[in-house]
């Protein structure tokens, strides 16, 4: 699939602000199931001073700080990507669960020691007892991984309500699995946890989905909104990424833009102000359109 991505992010500011510095994240990644043909972030006003560089886990993160008093800020990536995924891995089961969790702690291969970091605690992301509970129907003895994490999905998936207006960023992830509700970021960190709380390795994946209307209305432009969804390492594959807030595996309708432990290391837009701004409204807009 190619996909033509506007991703439109607008903050308006009480009074005027002098000084503001940011760093986004709205780029695509390339890897190999995607190809970025080409990616390029508008800022109004015009800022003066621009920098890119790759994070920690390689996304790509541009900084870019405004020197003149404004009132509104506006950032607008516009991306042309082609997404590449070939069928499920399901003919590629490779080891039960408890394999891969001793592989984990004991496999000194690259890509395992790579992974063990996403075993651990982050700050949206604690393990518990609980989490661990909630995850073990899915995870019997010798079941295998990538079974698991399917069936871990569709629970998560039918246990849990999409409520735009249930959570904020700052929810504990105790309170998501207490609350039942929230949106696809918290779907994802109630499912990292769990695999966490297991002692298997699982990421956060920040990107885009394409969305059709309901049958009979227009497709509205700037209705999409930015997604997340969960990875999880199985030794011997590689990577597996699944939406839990759809229930599918991760498709050639996803298109990445950046990965982490959580939602912190990889939040689209964030930065400070300076002399001014007071209360501020933000708008964001996303649109994704199959070229």
């Amino acid at each position: 699939m190619s996909f033509h991505i506007t991703h439109r992010t607008r903050y308006r500011y009480k009074s005027n602000v002098v000084t503001g510095y940011s760093e986004a994240r709205l780029l695509p990644r390339d890897q190999p199931d995607q190809a970025v043909r080409s990616a390029t972030l508008e800022v109004r006003p015009t800022p003066s001073d621009v920098r890119e560089h790759r994070d920690y886990f390689g996304n790509r993160v541009t900084f870019f700080s405004v020197h003149e008093p404004h009132d509104e800020l506006e950032v607008t990536a516009v991306s042309e990507v082609d997404v590449v995924h070939g069928d499920p891995p399901f003919n590629l089961l490779g080891p039960s669960w408890d394999e891969a969790v001793h592989h984990l702690r004991s496999d000194e291969a690259p890509d395992l020691l790579e992974a063990r970091e996403f075993r651990l605690d982050s700050p949206l992301v604690r393990r518990s007892a609980a989490l661990a509970d909630y995850a073990r129907p899915s995870f019997p003895p010798n079941r295998p991984l990538v079974e698991c994490v399917v069936d871990l999905s569709n629970r998560v998936h039918t246990d849990f309500v999409y409520d735009p207006t249930a959570t904020t960023i700052g929810t504990r992830i105790d309170e998501l699995l207490a609350l039942r509700r929230g949106v696809c970021q918290d779907f994802a960190h109630v499912m990292i946890g769990c695999l966490r709380s297991l002692g298997l390795a699982a990421r956060y994946t920040s990107g885009y989905l394409e969305t059709h209307p309901p049958p009979g209305q227009p497709r509205q432009v700037g209705a999409d909104a930015s997604h997340a969804w969960v990875g999880v390492l199985v030794p011997d594959v590689g990577w597996v990424d699944v939406d839990p807030t759809n229930d599918v595996l991760v498709s050639d309708r996803h298109t990445t833009l950046a990965w982490g432990r959580d939602f912190t290391d990889v939040t689209p837009l964030k930065g400070v102000v300076f002399a001014g701004g007071g209360a501020q409204e933000l708008s964001v807009e996303v649109d994704v359109v199959r070229a």
